[in-house]
């Protein structure tokens, strides 16, 4: 019998791109970051450079298990992905399209003793056309060894990066857009069966040249009842880079029952973009108070009026 072929999907798993302020990027067995200047220590490369200009500066690569590591280095481009608007890098074996075509490493491959530290130095040549604005990747220490995952078909090799904000020098354009709002609200088809449920979504779209730290607001206007006229949406990118697109999906505690329309605001770096969206809100609950009250109403005028035409001929 031949044998079916087995297909594994290797996953790299970036790990440590968000260290908190004075750590340095790890995964609990190896570490990278810049190597310490004369002033502070750093904790990702902030580098502003003009165009054609060659830049050199060192990282720190440290090995905290009990073995010797040996680790892949390689620089990257870093982007924000579609869903969540988290920070991801692109694997060595994709095309790298702008730091990661600019960055070189001066060792391709490191071995860290255990227990130890090694500096290794890395180049990175902007071109004399690159356009001006913010361009963000990462020194990537990549360990080549695949590790089995939670699935039958699934490798996991594991790595670590240590952030590039570069900034080109130029003319700065911030700039957001806010795209396909939309307010989808979920009531239960049998009143009383479950609870409504309204969800705002949207993209945020850096249409400029820098890196954006956007803060997004949620009011509504029309006719309705209950719920606040204004929120803050809290499940925002806390960098968008440029260029980049990301979807944003929240749940709407609360909303207010009518019809109207909905706006998602959304500033950052002194600029501010807007999109509106048309809601109809009417839950199980109070649309059944109106019918009963409609159809007490109703039934109340109903006999009165039977009450009239039975009286005309007693009078007569």
């Amino acid at each position: 019998m031949r044998r079916a072929p087995v297909v594994t999907l290797l996953l790299v798993v970036l790990t440590g791109l968000f260290p908190s302020p004075a750590r340095a990027a790890d995964n609990g067995e190896w570490s990278v970051r810049p190597a310490d200047s004369a002033i502070t220590p750093r904790t990702a490369f902030q580098l502003s450079v003009r165009p054609g200009t060659t830049f050199v500066d060192r990282a720190v690569v440290t090995n905290t298990t009990g073995a010797p590591l040996t680790l892949r280095l390689h620089v990257a481009d870093a982007y924000n992905t579609p869903r969540d608007g988290g920070l991801a890098v692109r694997g060595r074996e994709e095309t790298q399209r702008d730091v990661g075509t600019w960055g070189k490493p001066e060792q391709d491959v490191v071995t860290v003793p255990a227990d130890s530290s090694v500096t290794v130095g890395f180049t990175l040549a902007v071109p004399a056309d690159a356009a001006p604005g913010d361009h963000v990747g990462a020194l990537m220490a990549v360990d080549d060894r695949v590790q089995p995952g939670s699935g039958s078909f699934i490798g996991v090799r594991r790595g670590v990066g240590a952030r590039i904000y570069l900034r080109v020098e130029g003319p700065q354009r911030p700039s957001l857009a806010v795209e396909g709002l939309r307010l989808t609200a979920r009531n239960p088809r049998v009143p009383w069966t479950g609870d409504s449920r309204t969800t705002v979504s949207y993209t945020l779209h850096n249409t400029g040249n820098v890196k954006l730290d956007p803060r997004v607001s949620l009011s509504v206007g029309g006719v309705f009842v209950g719920g606040p006229t204004t929120r803050q949406l809290t499940n925002v990118p806390a960098e968008l880079f440029p260029g980049e697109r990301v979807q944003v999906t929240e749940d709407w505690p609360g909303a207010p029952s009518g019809w109207g329309d909905a706006t998602v605001t959304a500033t950052a770096d002194g600029v501010r973009a807007s999109g509106s969206d048309g809601f109809l809100e009417v839950p199980w609950i109070p649309l059944a108070g109106v019918l009963v009250l409609l159809t007490a109403g109703g039934a109340v005028l109903l006999v009165r009026r039977r009450r009239r035409v039975a009286a005309r001929p007693a009078a007569a």
